[in-house]
């Protein structure tokens, strides 16, 4: 995998050549020492993976991060000290379509393979996703009936997550009338702050998903930690190590499939800008279930993978830009008796012959 650095401390990049000289399968395609220099090298030299720092001069890595998805698009981590202090800054960069964050290795460690850890595990993650380029936008007391429980929408997202999270849960009335839950690939360490970002613009108050609890409407949970998200017996929240396997933590497929199993009401599925398949089968399961499933369009969605792999499968029902997600699941709370199947005919034909 050819990798660009985008640094502009001598102390980190040669922190990040140590880091990456551990597995023989990494290569430093170039160093960049600025967000400007960054974004000239990832046009003539596109590599399959950026480690952007986000404080340099000239131009910061949440500005390089948004003109490099815009213009030549790969995957970016944010590689950075202090990630707890420069919290914001990393939500914007995953706004504009970064991956993920991790900490800048330290060269003070005596154990390399140690401080390297985070970081490797995270290229090998990414490096099992990447096949080809990505596609970047153009612009950027238990339920036990139908009944007793209120609608749940359901809304997984990944690269591009946050702004497309906060733009969706920023539209929506403080008195919406259904809960929801939310899974967004990022670190646990990130969580909170990402909640506390989020329930700042947001008309509904946004936290932490707890084990035990129950969705609530009115109410936005956030996956929390490191294992996944899923309802179980109940309509109650647990976190779970299984599957193991997955890339992804949390999985939105996980989150998904658990609210076909386990959910008694009616229920929204809504699959966000993402790099990678993950949340598309589930999304799929919850559309053969009969909820309302939604993807958004290839033209807002800031990497085109998650909600095109949906596409692809048939998983969405509608398709739709990010303005006008929030919108229809106002429409359908309003409405009791809306099925994807039965209502807003022409809507969704507009939408299919403008988006598919």
């Amino acid at each position: 995998m050819r990798i660009g650095i985008v640094n502009d401390s001598a102390l980190a990049v040669a922190a990040l050549r140590r880091a990456l000289a551990l597995d023989p399968d990494l290569e430093v395609a170039w160093v960049a020492a600025n967000g400007e220099l960054g974004v000239q090298m990832a046009a003539a030299q596109t590599p399959d993976l950026i480690l952007m720092d986000l404080l340099m001069p000239v131009m910061d890595g949440v500005e390089a991060t948004r003109r490099i998805m815009a213009a030549t698009p790969c995957a970016i981590v944010v590689v950075t000290m202090d990630l707890g202090r420069n919290a914001n800054q990393v939500f914007d960069a995953m706004g504009h379509g970064a991956i993920d964050a991790v900490d800048t290795p330290t060269l003070t460690e005596s154990d390399a393979r140690l401080a390297a850890g985070p970081l490797l595990r995270k290229i090998r993650n990414i490096g099992r996703l990447i096949g080809g380029r990505l596609q970047a936008a153009p612009a950027l007391a238990a339920a036990t009936s139908a009944l007793a429980a209120p609608r749940l929408v359901s809304i997984g997202a990944s690269a591009g997550g946050p702004a497309a999270l906060a733009s969706l849960l920023g539209a929506l009335p403080a008195d919406f009338g259904a809960a929801v839950v939310a899974v967004q690939h990022v670190d646990e360490a990130f969580a909170q702050g990402m909640a506390e970002w989020l329930d700042a613009q947001c008309p509904m108050p946004v936290r932490i998903a707890r084990a035990g609890e129950m969705p609530q409407a009115g109410t936005v949970l956030l996956a929390g930690t490191n294992d996944h998200l899923r309802l179980v017996a109940g309509a109650r929240m647990a976190y779970t190590a299984e599957p193991g396997d997955y890339l992804y933590r949390p999985s939105i497929d996980v989150f998904f499939e658990s609210v076909v199993e386990h959910w008694r009401g009616a229920a929204m599925g809504v699959l966000l800008t993402g790099m990678g398949r993950d949340g598309a089968q589930g999304l799929k399961a919850m559309r053969e279930r009969g909820f309302l499933t939604i993807a958004q369009d290839q033209a807002t969605s800031a990497v085109y993978g998650m909600p095109k792999a949906a596409a692809a499968i048939g998983a969405a029902s509608e398709i739709l830009p990010l303005p006008r997600i929030a919108p229809r699941l106002v429409r359908a709370c309003a409405d009791a008796t809306d099925r994807p199947d039965k209502n807003d005919k022409n809507d969704k034909k507009n939408a299919n012959k403008e988006y598919r």
